[in-house]
């Protein structure tokens, strides 16, 4: 089978570091293994996202010599497919409505389990749907954060499908379209490591394929802040890509050697070489 990864940033800012790092993990593997590096825009919560970065992003890529292997795909795009994954799910009664609100949930540490709802339905209300989530461990191997064990009953219970919005949530459209898109790895940071059971759950509940995961760890600020979250998540400047390529080398403890030209095409192509120590020795170092 071909290797397939991809880069699935949110438009909710342009590309900064922390986003730079992830991009050049999951482009290195890719590159490494002689398969396809696939990008997808993940463009479903239009609360959250700012106008514009989507396109910046995308802009900014090649800049770094980050080229895809295929046309971008744009989960604004996808609905049809969700709407068929969600109905597969209700027909298997997997899926129940809910209007619950956080605070009502509060008294249960936030979780709703065993598809028993604190409040009753609003009829001027929209429930939210969410799947029923049975007392299971869901266990996978992590290539760099290693064995992962999780019941999902206790950790997150019956979680959302559907906000009351009417939006698709990341579990399910990231579900649906790694399997759209052939993707065989998923490497991306561990912030996203708690939803990977979530996930391989949807996968086993919708009959698809379940790809590996690799969780790199996360660009963090001198508080300790996830940097897509902190006044220092920065723009890079696509007119000047070698400075930033270094300095993400240099998080995951792998610097280029100085001979190594700092063009942006024959400097990214120069990391596929130092792609097995560089994923197998990363860092959580923070660079603020």
């Amino acid at each position: 089978m071909t290797y397939r990864g991809r880069f699935a940033p949110s438009p909710t800012g342009q590309l900064h570091f922390g986003s730079l790092v992830a991009a050049v993990g999951s482009w290195l593997c890719a590159r490494h293994a002689d398969g396809q590096w696939l990008l997808r825009m993940e463009d479903i919560d239009p609360p959250r996202e700012v106008a514009g970065a989507a396109e910046a992003i995308l802009a900014a890529l090649p800049a770094f010599g980050l080229l895809a292997d295929a046309p971008p795909l744009f989960q604004s795009q996808r609905l049809a497919a969700y709407d068929a994954a969600f109905e597969q799910l209700r027909a298997a009664e997997l899926l129940f409505p809910c209007c619950c609100s956080r605070s009502e949930l509060a008294a249960s540490g936030g979780i709703h389990r065993d598809g028993r709802c604190v409040t009753a339905s609003h009829p001027d209300r929209a429930p939210a749907w969410r799947l029923r989530v049975p007392d299971v461990e869901v266990a996978f191997a992590d290539g760099l954060q290693g064995p992962q064990r999780e019941n999902l009953r206790e950790t997150v219970g019956n979680f959302v499908i559907r906000r009351a919005e009417g939006f698709y949530s990341y579990q399910l459209a990231c579900v649906v379209d790694d399997a759209f898109q052939g993707v065989t790895e998923v490497v991306r940071g561990s912030d996203l490591l708690d939803s990977t059971a979530r996930q391989i759950w949807l996968q086993r509940c919708l009959d698809l394929p379940t790809p590996t995961y690799r969780h790199l760890p996360l660009v963090l600020d001198a508080q300790g802040q996830k940097l897509s979250k902190s006044a220092q998540a920065f723009p890079l400047d696509p007119a000047d890509p070698a400075p930033a390529l270094r300095r993400a080398l240099a998080f995951l403890q792998r610097p280029l050697p100085d001979r190594v030209m700092d063009a942006p095409g024959l400097l990214v192509h120069a990391l596929v070489d130092f792609a097995p120590a560089l994923l197998s020795h990363c860092s959580g170092d923070s660079v603020a």
